[in-house]
């Protein structure tokens, strides 16, 4: 959402729109990967996504589940049982933070979720 160059950029935009009253929750891996894939960008794009994350972790709005090693030591379980997947650690991450916390429809157009199960929601 934060690309406004991304193809599913208004996608993910109508799906939040549709859906008042969701709790929103993603995790400090996914906030990385987010800071990770604007670093190369020009300076005000690496801002923009700076006070994005920051604004996601102050605002309340969203749930953070927080990094710690027993998260990364699960997600490298389920990474180690799908090695005939695509999968990155931090959609394995993401995976098992949303089996443990019940969550099954994910804000995502991510094949990979749903070979998993979950209900991609674009």
């Amino acid at each position: 959402m934060l690309n406004p160059s991304d193809q599913w950029r208004q996608t993910a935009l109508r799906a939040l729109i549709s859906r008042p009253g969701y709790q929103l929750v993603t995790t400090e891996e996914v906030l990385v990967e987010v800071l990770a894939y604007f670093a190369g960008g020009k300076p005000r794009l690496r801002a923009l996504a700076a006070t994005s994350v920051r604004a996601i972790i102050n605002r309340g709005s969203v749930r953070v589940e927080p990094q710690s090693h027993d998260s990364f030591l699960a997600g490298l379980e389920l990474y180690e049982r799908r090695l005939d997947k695509g999968y990155s650690l931090v959609d394995c991450i993401s995976m098992v933070t949303m089996r443990r916390l019940g969550i099954t429809e994910i804000l995502t157009g991510d094949r990979h979720f749903a070979q998993e199960g979950f209900v991609p929601l674009f």
